[in-house]
Parts: structure tokens; C-alpha cells; sequence
């Protein structure tokens, strides 16, 4: 699975409709409208780099109001389970 955050801008008056429709689509995991340079994050997982470019260019810019995107691609996620299994490795029981 390859995982990849879509950082998005939006005309102020389509953000919560965009944020929804962007949310629908397939390959997207979540989207969160968020504070600061932008204003949605998509959490997009799919299967391959080709699937990426395709839920970020034929779904995601073409939504109403959406102005750019900025698509970057995670090679390692850290995550509390990941983390404690490893923490747990090598650990006596006693």
C-alpha cells in the first residue's frame, strides 16, 4: 500500500463542499480541513504511483474551488503500534 497526503487550497466558499466530495472519492482515506497555507488534507492509499496521480489529477484538482494541490508520497510511516512492537521485540516474559 502506498500512502500519500495531498495538501490542497481551496476558494474559501467551496472548502466544506470540496472537503466532502474530495472525501468520497476513491483511494482517499480521509480529508481534513485544516489551519494554516492550506486548507485540505487528503489522506490518499492506494496501490501504486500511477493510482496517485490519478485520484490526485482526475479526481481531486478537477473538484469545484480546488485552485492547487501538492501531493507528497510517505516511504515510512511511524505509527504508536509500530512503535511498541518494535519496543517489544527481544522482551522476556517472566
Amino acid at each position: 500500500m502506498i500512502t500519500a497526503l495531498c495538501f490542497i487550497q481551496v476558494a474559501p466558499e467551496h472548502v466544506n463542499s470540496a472537503g466532502e466530495a474530495i472525501a468520497k472519492m476513491h483511494g482517499v482515506t480521509a480529508a481534513y480541513s485544516v489551519t494554516g497555507k492550506i486548507d485540505l488534507v487528503a489522506l490518499i492509499e492506494v496501490h501504486s504511483h500511477e493510482e496517485i496521480a490519478k485520484v490526485v489529477t482526475d479526481g481531486i484538482s478537477k473538484v469545484q474551488g480546488v485552485q492547487s494541490t501538492e501531493t507528497h508520497v510517505a516511504f515510512r510511516t511511524f505509527n504508536n503500534a509500530d512503535l511498541e512492537a518494535g519496543f517489544a521485540l527481544g522482551a522476556e516474559e517472566g
